[in-house]
């Protein structure tokens, strides 16, 4: 099976003047499409087909194939990789999602669908006219929330509208009611989302996200490391995180660990692996140095204020079930 290569039956819905709002696509697939390939899928979504004159759209069938190592060059194209994301058949930056933004338009989604966002106010009119009571409005944006779309096997979300199409959740999950997945981000494995993964964030089995913790969703270190979280990691309550980090690592709650943020690193019966070598006397470099280290404690000390990084000697985190009550 060419994996670069991917396709869909979907169901769009689109405006009177022919512009694409959605697409859902009941089962992507990796590979190149064959002759007769979901045929029974195609009769299905062919029965569905409407015309909703109070939203001002119609549905109607769509077959969308796609090399994933191009820019997607349509609406249909981009939702078609974003189902591939949370299908689980492509993992977070393993395909290319460049100009995502400019092929999505921005969509009124309400509890009848998805609406254009110009002249809303008349859709909404028609609408309640039609269902004699008000429409009501779950937000404006180009990314719905993924569970309108598809709802990964193993997972727990408290909040629906926190974890955008195009997250990628493995089994074993659990988003609590103040996380938020971004699109092209997600977990690897069993972790608790407490706080906000940002795009292109991945996070390591058995990590945790806690409650009011930040990544930053960009390319740091000068565009050369991407923001990611290892195995049985614990990203504190209100901390952030600016550089990847191994396994076994602990930022304490509260600190937020910036790429320039000036570090302290102490021995403590071990050494720290970072890209300039091994620290095995107490010294200071910028946090970027220490990315991708495993095994340690970033810390604020609490009487000099300096942050401070402490090799944990290997010490795993357990992680916790907790429930999805406040």
């Amino acid at each position: 099976m060419d994996t670069t290569k991917a396709w869909g039956i979907g169901l769009a819905t689109m405006t009177d003047d022919g512009r694409t709002l959605d697409v859902w696509y009941p089962r992507p697939h990796l590979g190149v499409m064959q002759p007769g390939d979901d045929a029974d899928l195609l009769e299905t979504l062919t029965r569905m087909e409407r015309k909703d004159e109070a939203r001002g759209v119609h549905t109607t069938v769509v077959t969308c194939k796609s090399d994933l190592e191009d820019q997607p060059n349509s609406t249909a194209g981009t939702y078609l990789r974003l189902h591939l994301l949370s299908h689980r058949l492509v993992v977070p930056n393993s395909i290319n999602l460049d100009g995502v933004f400019s092929r999505l338009p921005n969509v009124v989604w309400t509890s009848e669908g998805p609406c254009p966002a110009e002249d809303f106010e008349e859709t909404r009119l028609r609408l309640r006219a039609k269902l004699g009571h008000p429409v009501t409005v779950q937000g404006v944006d180009k990314f719905p929330p993924m569970v309108n779309y598809v709802v990964p096997t193993g997972v727990r979300i408290a909040d629906g509208a926190k974890v955008r199409l195009g997250a990628y959740l493995a089994e074993g999950t659990t988003v609590m009611h103040a996380g938020f997945v971004n699109f092209n981000a997600g977990t690897l494995g069993r972790s608790m989302v407490e706080g906000r993964i940002a795009r292109g964030v991945v996070v390591g089995d058995g990590s945790d996200i806690g409650g009011g913790a930040s990544t930053m969703g960009m390319l740091s270190g000068a565009g050369r490391q991407r923001v990611s979280l290892g195995e049985r990691c614990l990203l504190g309550a209100n901390a952030g995180l600016g550089i990847p980090l191994g396994d076994d690592c602990v930022v304490e709650a509260g600190l937020y660990l910036t790429p320039g943020a000036k570090i302290t690193v102490l021995e403590s019966g071990g050494v720290i692996p970072g890209s300039n070598g091994l620290f095995a006397e107490p010294r200071t470099c910028a946090a970027r140095d220490l990315a991708g280290a495993s095994n340690v404690l970033f810390r604020r000390n609490s009487q000099s204020g300096r942050i401070e990084a402490l090799a944990r000697g290997g010490k795993s985190i357990e992680q916790r079930e907790r429930p999805t009550t406040p």
